[in-house]
């Protein structure tokens, strides 16, 4: 089936996954696709103008011997070959146009392919900067939030430490007191004894 620019300009070309922009064997194959159609057209525009080369170049000799045969037919023959050339003219012009068109169609094809690439470049760019922004924000609130709890976990143990050496300290008064007054009994108690013995 012969390639129009219609072709061209509605091709779709399937998304790739995990990664940006289209299957590259699918466009290769397209753009192939595009030259063979290309070769083609150059081919059969050639071959028109060696048509129309041929022809213009037997037109001459047949014009010479009209006039001495025939002087009538001269016009007609000569409106013959020169209308001719003239439809034949667009008809050689005519795939170079297609040509161009088609040219003009992929270049533009190709541009818009591209400019879609960068746009999906620049949104997966600008949607990773984003998330991470969002990742560092999170991981700094948590670290002020557990700088936070340690300084009042902090706090609170400085405070269990202090409760604890004031214990300890009135616990050392309370037990000497209690050592002393043992002591001072300990001393009445030896003292009230010692005094019947020395008296036998």
């Amino acid at each position: 089936m012969p390639l129009t620019p219609e072709d061209v300009v509605t091709k779709q070309f399937q998304h790739v996954r995990f990664k940006e922009g289209f299957d590259p064997d699918e466009v290769d194959d397209f753009l192939d696709e595009i030259v063979v159609e290309w070769r083609k057209t150059i081919a059969e525009n050639e071959e028109l103008k060696a048509k129309l080369a041929a022809y213009e170049s037997g037109e001459t000799p047949a014009e010479a011997p009209t006039p001495a045969a025939e002087p009538e037919p001269e016009p007609v023959v000569s409106e013959v070959p020169a209308a001719e050339p003239a439809a034949e003219a667009p008809t050689s012009a005519a795939p170079a146009a297609a040509s161009a068109g088609i040219i003009e169609l992929a270049q533009r094809l190709h541009d818009e392919h591209v400019a879609e690439g960068k746009a999906q470049k620049e949104k997966l760019i600008s949607e990773a900067q984003t998330e991470a922004d969002t990742i560092l924000n999170d991981a700094r609130t948590k670290a002020r939030d557990e700088m936070t709890r340690l300084e009042s976990e902090r706090g609170t143990l400085e405070a269990r430490i202090s409760e604890l050496r004031q214990f300890e300290r009135d616990y050392r008064v309370q037990l000497r007191g209690f050592i002393e007054e043992k002591l001072r009994d300990l001393d009445v108690a030896g003292t009230s004894g010692a005094t019947p013995i020395s008296a036998s």
